[in-house]
């Protein structure tokens, strides 16, 4: 936390020096938005001063929308990964609660795996290395965990699109509708957009094919205000 805070005392420092040199020259309305730009500045380079990150600080909306432009270290969601030994592996969910219990916030999270084990796991092929997961009782890889958890503080989900017989993945805020969503992919989609054919990941691999699916009666038509849901393949259907 101590490097990320002098990384943005160091960046507030220098834009607080251009605004003092902005002002010597500067007339209204810009002098005005200057000088709220600096209040603000100092303020949050106080804070930092007090060891507090800015993800911690109780900023306006304003003032949070002003501060994500500076792209400021300490804002950002904190994930700290743990690494413990294979005698410590049963105790996983007692530690990784015991050290998520001195942080709050929904911007904080503490994971833990062993990284020695991880590196062996990386090294067989899926069958091999889900069988050895097995054996020390771990669900899931260390890499796969870390990524959805990273996911989660950023409030971010994926869904899928096929074109082509070609499937890709794209990242999108969480809340997002289909119509925003279309956009992702490109904005001829966004602007002509008709509706969405939606079926979840796990559906469409049950079924082995969009076709296969149809004929189930798994795919449903969505208009533009659909939420997407994490783990969505949705075709979609426009006119330019």
């Amino acid at each position: 936390e101590l490097e990320l805070a002098f990384s943005d005392l160091a960046l507030l420092e220098r834009r607080l020096d251009r605004i003092e040199t902005s002002l010597k020259g500067a007339k209204q309305p810009e002098r005005q938005g200057l000088l709220r730009e600096q209040g603000m500045l100092m303020k949050v380079k106080a804070d930092l001063e007090k060891d507090v990150p800015i993800r911690e600080m109780k900023l306006t909306t304003d003032e949070a929308t002003v501060m994500a432009g500076y792209q400021l270290l300490s804002a950002k969601p904190l994930l700290t990964v743990v690494n413990i030994g294979e005698d410590q592996l049963a105790q996983t969910a007692s530690l990784e609660a015991e050290l998520n219990s001195h942080y709050s916030g929904s911007k904080y999270r503490i994971i833990t795996l062993c990284g020695k084990l991880e590196m062996e796991l990386a090294q067989l092929d899926n069958s091999a290395a889900e069988a050895f997961r097995a054996e020390f009782g771990i669900r899931e890889s260390g890499l796969d965990r870390t990524i959805k958890l990273s996911y989660e503080l950023l409030g971010l989900i994926s869904f899928f699109s096929i074109v082509s017989g070609e499937i890709r993945a794209w990242s999108i805020k969480a809340g997002t509708d289909a119509h925003k969503a279309a956009g992702k992919i490109h904005s001829d989609m966004e602007k002509g957009f008709i509706r969405a054919e939606v079926i979840s990941y796990d559906d469409l691999v049950k079924c082995g094919s969009l076709s296969e699916a149809r004929k189930k009666g798994l795919l449903r038509l969505e208009g533009k205000s659909y939420i997407v849901q994490d783990g969505d393949v949705i075709t979609f259907l426009f006119n330019v």
